[in-house]
């Protein structure tokens, strides 16, 4: 077995989207052949691309289909930019397919330099809130790597639909658009093991790509760190601010402060902190217990600069309703207050530095 033969074989694998061929399209690299085994890699035009699947799957098909191959495993990789262009894909750095169709009044980003502390239970709430508030809301999961927000908002795997102009986002029963990764994937428990430039790639889709239509809001739940994720988020969407989520703990709260001198370098606005598991209400006595310790929310707050804009209990509620796939019958009037002082607050959209004006 050559890789001259493999490469002949996957001449005949077309690109549904483009209607060319994988190896005219420079997609095949890296071609490995050892005994009955191959092993290559495709650089697809897009990580988040909607035939991504189909595509793997039929040049799994075409190789296995040579005498003597046992075995093939595929990597994935993303084409660079130089790349796109040449094969007529220029535009899509600028602007996705959707975007001109796209009007979204506020985005605003949730995130922590801390894993573990709540930020997607807090986004999801944040959407509920102001959906409850009659104002129309999306979330975009950017949280590629470990997404959580379709298993607190649909007892079963959803699946985006592909409309005549982008991805359709799939929509809660009260009406909220939510997009991720998860919803994409074969099994809500498929890993996704991708780079940096996969990831921002993904995230970037996820803006421009996605038939979002008419949004008040646009909340982003960011994944722990400052790195990729949040630096794509900051530097290509047009946001209005972020929300910082802590926990009582002293940890915490010393890399939420990295996450603070993020927003601070990029010059986004901070619309506030939210103190998440910060106390427990014992249902039988009613009485309050501090169970990480006394929460340092409000002078954490003071001492950043930003407002802040209340604490979360430890509730056994909100557990049952993520496993249910109902967040959205959880009744936070703490939430209530935090929607409705966003909208009072919230500035208008920054322009992002990566759009052209």
């Amino acid at each position: 077995m050559t890789e001259e033969q493999i490469l002949e074989a996957l001449a005949g694998v077309m690109d549904p989207e483009l209607g060319r061929s994988l190896v005219e399209l420079g997609m095949v690299r890296d071609v490995q052949v050892k005994g009955a085994q191959v092993r290559f890699t495709l650089a697809l035009t897009a990580a988040a691309c909607p035939p991504k699947e189909q595509i793997v799957a039929e040049a799994k098909v075409a190789v296995l289909a040579l005498d003597g191959v046992e075995e093939v495993e595929v990597d994935l990789t993303e084409m660079t930019a130089e790349e796109r262009q040449r094969i007529g894909l220029g535009r899509e750095e600028q602007v996705g397919v959707a975007e001109p169709f796209n009007h979204i009044r506020h985005v605003v980003a949730v995130m922590s330099g801390k894993g573990g502390v709540g930020k997607s239970l807090v986004s999801a709430l944040l959407a509920v809130a102001l959906r409850r508030e009659g104002q129309q809301v999306g979330v975009l999961d950017a949280d590629i790597t470990g997404p959580s927000i379709p298993k607190m908002f649909f007892p079963t795997l959803q699946r985006p639909q592909a409309g005549p102009i982008g991805i359709l986002p799939v929509q809660t029963r009260e009406g909220i658009k939510v997009m991720s990764i998860n919803l994409l994937l074969p099994s809500e428990d498929e890993a996704v093991i991708w780079r940096g430039p996969l990831i921002s790639s993904a995230i970037k889709q996820f803006w421009g790509n996605v038939l979002w239509r008419d949004l008040d809001w646009l909340v982003v739940d960011l994944p722990p760190g400052t790195s990729d994720a949040a630096l794509t988020v900051m530097q290509a969407l047009p946001l209005s601010g972020v929300v910082l989520v802590s926990s009582p703990q002293q940890l915490a709260e010393m890399v939420v402060r990295k996450a603070a001198r993020m927003a601070q370098a990029m010059q986004v606005a901070m619309l506030g902190l939210v103190e998440n598991m910060s106390y427990f209400v014992c249902p039988e006595s009613g009485r309050t217990y501090d169970i990480f310790g006394r929460g340092h929310g409000e002078e954490m707050a003071r001492r950043l600069g930003v407002p802040f804009l209340g604490s979360l209990p430890l509730d056994s509620r909100i557990s049952e309703l993520c496993d249910a796939g109902n967040i959205e019958a959880y009744p936070s009037e703490v939430f209530a207050a935090i929607g409705r002082r966003l909208l009072e607050t919230a500035p208008a959209p920054r322009l992002s530095p990566m759009r052209p004006q």
